[in-house]
C-alpha cells in the first residue's frame, strides 16, 4: 500500500508542476491581453518559438543550465519556484485529503490564488477572468459542503466586501475593485466565519508587511502596495483550517 501511495505522490507532483507551468503561462499573457489558449510559447528576448522538448516544467530549466537554448539569455528562476511550488501544493492536497474531490477543487483553488498573487504583485491589479475562474470552485464547494449554508454563503458574500466597497466610495482607492471582488466570491466559497478569518489574517499579515517596509525605509508612508495577495493568503488559511483556529480561538477563553 504504502509503495502504491507514493506513486500517487509522484503523480501528483508531476500533474502539480504541469498546472503551475500553466499558470506561468496565465501570469505573463492576461496582464498583456494575450490569449492563453493560443499561440505557442516564445522566448521574451529573443522571441524564438520553443519546442516541445524546452518546456518540460523544471526538467528542461535544469537541462538548460538556467538559459534560453536559443539566445542565451538567463530563464527567470520564479518560473520553476512556481512549478515546484505547484508540485507541493498538489503533494500537501493529496495528503490532506486523499482521494476525494476536495483535493481537486482546492488544488484549484490555490492555483488561481497564485496567479492572482503574482499578478497583482506585477501590476498591482486582479484580472476580472481570475476572479470569474474563482466562481466554479466556489459553486462546487455548495454542493461538496452544504454544512456550510446557503444563508452563512449570502452572508459571507456581503460581509467584508459591502464594508470595503462603502469606504472606497468615501476614501476612493483606498481598496482595489479586484480585492473587493475577490473577498465577495470566497466569502461566498468558505461562509461568513471563514472569511471574516481570511481577511483577518491578509489584513494583520499586509500589515506586519507593510511595517517591516516602513522601518527599514525600503518605502515611503502613503505608498500603495499589492493586497491582493495577502488576502489570497488568508484566505487559503481559512479554507483549510478555520474550524481548528476558531475551535483553538474560542477554547483559550472557555468558549466552544
Amino acid at each position: 500500500m504504502e509503495k502504491i501511495l507514493i506513486i500517487f505522490y509522484v503523480y501528483a507532483f508531476l500533474i502539480g508542476i504541469c498546472i503551475a507551468s500553466f499558470i506561468n503561462v496565465v501570469i505573463w499573457r492576461v496582464p498583456q491581453g494575450l490569449s492563453v489558449a493560443k499561440g505557442r510559447s516564445y522566448c521574451p528576448n529573443c522571441h524564438h518559438t520553443l519546442a516541445w522538448y524546452d518546456l518540460f516544467p523544471i526538467f528542461s530549466y535544469l537541462l538548460l543550465k538556467g538559459k534560453c537554448r536559443y539566445c542565451g539569455v538567463k530563464i527567470p528562476m520564479r518560473d520553476t519556484i512556481i512549478e515546484f511550488l505547484g508540485g507541493g501544493v498538489a503533494i500537501f492536497c493529496f495528503h490532506r485529503y486523499q482521494f476525494t474531490w476536495d483535493t481537486l477543487i482546492i488544488f484549484s483553488v490555490i492555483m488561481i490564488f497564485l496567479a492572482i498573487t503574482m499578478i497583482d504583485f506585477d501590476t498591482m491589479t486582479i484580472p476580472n477572468g481570475l476572479i470569474i475562474a474563482l466562481v466554479v470552485p466556489a459553486v462546487l464547494m455548495t454542493i461538496l459542503h452544504p454544512e456550510i449554508t446557503l444563508l452563512e454563503r449570502g452572508i459571507g458574500f456581503f460581509i467584508v466586501s459591502l464594508p470595503m466597497y462603502l469606504l472606497t466610495l468615501m476614501i476612493p482607492d483606498c481598496f482595489g475593485g479586484g480585492d473587493i471582488k475577490l473577498l465577495a466570491v470566497s466569502g461566498f466559497m468558505i461562509g461568513w466565519k471563514g472569511i471574516l478569518l481570511g481577511a483577518f489574517i491578509g489584513v494583520l499579515t499586509c500589515g506586519c508587511y507593510a511595517s517591516w517596509l516602513l522601518i527599514t525605509k525600503k518605502t515611503q508612508k502613503g505608498a500603495h502596495i499589492a493586497f491582493g495577495p495577502y488576502l489570497c493568503f488568508g484566505i487559503v488559511v481559512s479554507l483549510m483550517y478555520s474550524e481548528f483556529i476558531i475551535h483553538t480561538y474560542l477554547s483559550m477563553f472557555g468558549l466552544k
